[in-house]
């Protein structure tokens, strides 16, 4: 992301945001390719976002087809059936997002991003994935870490009023100030999947009981083969079985995981608006921060329940990640 200088075009359209943080940090977001899986709520509100901020391009995948259920949160699909018949999610955002600023290339990739090689992500900054199941999640992590590059990874997922991220920039340098002088930090992430193979035990006793939750319904979906979302209140006795299991492998008290919590995620799957908007806006906060280098980036999950009005950041990190 290096060399090239803005453009007298692109100075004077994000001189606001320059202003605020600075030529070099715009100059490196102009040049970021930035790759989105899954276009639900909080996903959209995240790329309104960053194409504002003047990302170089944003690549989409979503191969399914909107329907109604589409529609609530997801502001970018026009209420007009005639606008998406027929037409992928990745598709109708492709084309509502170039309207946001058309200095930003948006384009649709098709396919199942798990079968996609390990060169494919080479081309990208940061990827941001949602709506994947368990495996997907691990498995595009993975591919990631592969690369000689730094490719940033997210995981993002809102399930009513409650929402997770997960942030992976493995060994991530940047700088802050403190005072008067400039800092060089550094931290080292893990990834996804050494973040929640972390035992339950080993974790601080005030711990989000949200973290635990969507733990125990991720991998619900996973035995049962369910993409996410999949679920509803006819499930809950497997889901408690699993929950009890779970706790008992992990030395945890089942009370650490409310069985109403358990209750409004299994019910709950339409995403809620005004989550979508927070989520989706420290999402873009923190993609920003990762590609600038400036700022101190959250490690490593974030939740949000609107139930409290809560966001809690938690380090889950083995001993050789933890900050």
């Amino acid at each position: 992301m290096d060399g090239e200088e803005l453009t007298e075009q692109e100075t004077a359209l994000y001189d606001r945001q320059i202003r605020v943080w600075g030529a070099d940090a715009q100059r490196r977001l102009s040049k970021s390719h930035i790759l989105v899986c899954g276009l639900k709520g909080t996903v959209a509100e995240f790329c309104k976002n960053i194409v504002l901020a003047g990302v170089g391009s944003v690549t989409l995948v979503d191969d399914r087809v909107v329907t109604d259920e589409s529609l609530p949160a997801n502001f970018l699909i026009l209420p007009h059936e005639n606008h998406y018949n027929g037409k992928t999610l990745a598709e109708v955002c492709c084309d509502s997002l170039k309207e946001f600023n058309p200095m930003v290339h948006v384009a649709v990739e098709r396919g199942d991003i798990s079968t996609f090689g390990v060169e494919f992500f080479e081309k990208f900054d940061a990827a941001i994935i949602s709506c994947c199941s368990l495996g997907k999640k691990k498995l595009i992590n993975q591919k990631c870490r592969k690369l000689s590059k730094r490719v940033a990874f997210y995981t993002v997922e809102c399930r009513g009023s409650c929402g997770e991220m997960f942030v992976d920039l493995q060994d991530y340098k940047y700088s802050k100030k403190k005072l008067e002088e400039t800092i060089e930090c550094q931290i080292e992430y893990p990834s996804f999947e050494e973040a929640i193979l972390v035992p339950w035990r080993a974790l601080p006793r005030r711990m989000s009981k949200l973290y635990f939750a969507m733990r125990v319904i991720e991998q619900f979906e996973d035995v049962e083969g369910r993409n996410p979302g999949e679920t509803s209140i006819a499930d809950r006795l497997g889901v408690l079985k699993l929950r009890k299991e779970l706790c008992e492998t992990n030395s945890l008290d089942e009370s650490q995981i409310p069985d109403a919590l358990l209750e409004r995620l299994l019910t709950d799957t339409r995403e809620f608006p005004p989550v979508c908007a927070i989520i989706g806006g420290i999402l873009g906060q923190e993609v920003i921060k990762a590609i600038s280098g400036k700022g101190d980036p959250l490690k490593n999950f974030f939740f949000f329940d609107a139930m409290d009005g809560k966001g809690l950041i938690e380090d889950i990190s083995g001993p050789s990640t933890r900050s």
